[in-house]
Order: structure tokens, then sequence, then C-alpha cells
């Protein structure tokens, strides 16, 4: 328990200097506006990667149906924002969106989670399509035009709790026992259901867990941006999400967080050179896969342990010189 509590100090600490860093550099205008453009993409990758690897990588169904989820999130957000134009309905919308996602999860993920493999990912890429084209028909969304001139009260504050907060929140649900029954599931359905476990009740909480934190990145892209469009969440926008979730290691939420940062800056890097971009941004990813097929962390995490056997390693270099 001392360890636990220790090791839940240090994390508070860790967080508490990185949002206190970020937050003085953005005060003192160190971090431009577009730096932060960067970095609000990055946080809202690293909620969809992480939320998408809860359903993927940690419970073992193969989703192809998170930006359907996130254009949930992002237009209930939009419509209250744009309605109430303050702080309390950005704050309502995003809640709403979230909200509004998971039951969709929840509405989806029960018929369909009985599906696995190829089966599934069809069926939900048929469910991000049709909600998709719902948006792209509608008069409250403005159709294919889209939503334009959307408050904006998305700033570090909003993006780091939401951003911290998603991690802490899936974390903390991989390592109860609902989270460890997820992982069974994954390794091993049949023998799972013999022991007793309700394959389908959790694989739809990690669905409904997973939808609740795309509507919240949704949300936050759309208050951010002040403007969307239906076809910002199409099919190739879920293919991103599985790409930063497979590079960064199915399995590890290190390896997700990781694999928003360096795609992120891969791709802003990249931007100055407009005529090859996706050439390179591809090749990229191919020689990636093909050197470390696993991904960047495989199934393994980050720790404070790792940071204090690399300064072992340093000690003991400077004792041996």
């Amino acid at each position: 328990m001392k360890i636990f509590k220790a090791n839940g100090i240090k994390k508070l600490i860790a967080l508490t200097l990185t949002f206190a860093v970020m937050q003085i550099l953005i005060s003192t205008n160190i971090v431009s506006d577009y730096i932060f453009a960067t970095i609000t993409t990055i946080c809202i990758n690293i909620i969809l990667a992480v939320s998408l690897n809860l359903i993927t990588g940690f419970t073992g169904q193969f989703s192809l149906g998170h930006a359907g989820f996130m254009s949930i999130g992002a237009y209930t957000c939009a419509v209250v924002s744009i309605h109430m134009q303050s702080l309390t309905g950005f704050i309502l919308g995003l809640l709403l969106g979230a909200s509004a996602a998971a039951l969709v999860g929840f509405l989806v993920g029960l018929p369909t989670l009985r599906l696995n493999g190829d089966y599934l990912a069809i069926a939900t890429l048929g469910m991000a399509e049709i909600i998709r084209v719902l948006f792209l028909n509608m008069n409250i969304t403005n159709g294919a035009a889209g939503l334009n001139g959307i408050p904006q009260y998305v700033n570090w504050f909003w993006l780091f709790l939401f951003t911290a907060g998603t991690v802490v929140l899936i974390v903390n649900f991989l390592n109860s026992s609902h989270g460890r029954a997820c992982i069974s599931i994954r390794e091993d359905e049949i023998a799972s259901e013999a022991m007793g476990i309700n394959s389908t009740k959790y694989k739809v909480t990690a669905f409904i867990i997973g939808a609740f934190c795309a509507g919240i990145a949704g949300s936050l892209y759309a208050s951010y941006f002040y403007y969307i469009k239906p076809d910002t969440f199409n099919f190739l926008k879920s293919i991103d999400i599985l790409v930063i979730v497979v590079l960064g290691g199915l399995g590890s939420v290190s390896g997700s967080v990781i694999a928003a940062i360096v795609l992120a800056l891969i791709s802003t890097y990249l931007q100055s050179f407009p005529e090859v971009r996706m050439v390179i941004y591809a090749v990229l990813l191919v020689v990636i896969m093909v050197f470390r097929p696993q991904g960047l962390m495989g199934s393994k995490e980050i720790s404070f342990s790792v940071f204090k056997r690399i300064g072992n390693v340093f000690k003991s270099k400077k004792e041996g010189a």
C-alpha cells in the first residue's frame, strides 16, 4: 500500500509540474498559437488513441467506428455551444456529447460485439458511416457545409484536464478486476467464459468507455478549431486513430501516448514539404512497422522505475570513470 501511495504522489507531482510549466510557457507567449494548435492535436489524438486501445488493444475487439463517436461529441458540443454562447454551454455540450456517444456505443455495441474480427470491423465501420451520413443530411448540423463560428473555449486547462483524466480513468479501469476481465477476453474468450466471465458485458463496458472518451475528444476538437463538417470524421479518420494505436503498441497506454506525440510532430514537420508530405509519412510508417512490428512499446508501459534504472546506469558509468 505504501508503494502504491508513493507512486500516486509521484504521478500527481509529475502531472502538476507538467501543467504548471506549460501554463507558464503559454502565459509568457513562448508557446505560439501554431505550437499550441499542435499541442491541441496531440492531446486530442492521445484521448482517441488511448480510448481505442482499450477496445482494440486490451479487449481485443477490432473497431473502425471511433470517428463516428468523435463526430457525435463534436456536433453535440458545437450545437449547444452555438446556442448558449457561454462557458457553461461548452461544458454542458461536452458532457452531453460524451454521454450521447456513450449511449450510441451501448446501443451499437450490444448487438455487434457478439461478432469478432473482420465482421466486427465491418459492423463498426458501417455504424460510423451511418452517423456521418445522418449529419450530412440534417438541418441542425448545416449539412455538408458544416458548422462554423463555434465559440472557442478550449485552453490548456481544459486540454490537460480531459487528456490526463482520460488516461487516469482508463489506467485505473485496466488495473481493476473489470480491466483484467477485458484482458482475459482478449487472450482467450472461450476460457474466460468457462471461468464465469460475461464476455459480452465487459466488451460492451469497454466499448462504452471508449465511445465516451471519443465524444470528449470530438467536443474539444469542435470547440478549439471552431469549424466542423461531416467529412472531417470519415473512414480515414478512424484509420488515423488505429495507426496511432498500432504504432504505439496494442495493449500499451504509454505507447499510445508516445505514438500520438511522434506522429503529430512528424506530420507538423513534413508540412514544409507539401508535395511529398504524405509519401514520406507513409514510408516512415512502413519502415517502423517493418523493423518494429509490435509497435514502439509493444505491450509494455513506462513507469518511474525506468527513470530510476537510467539513473543507476549513469551513476555506474560515472563511478567506473
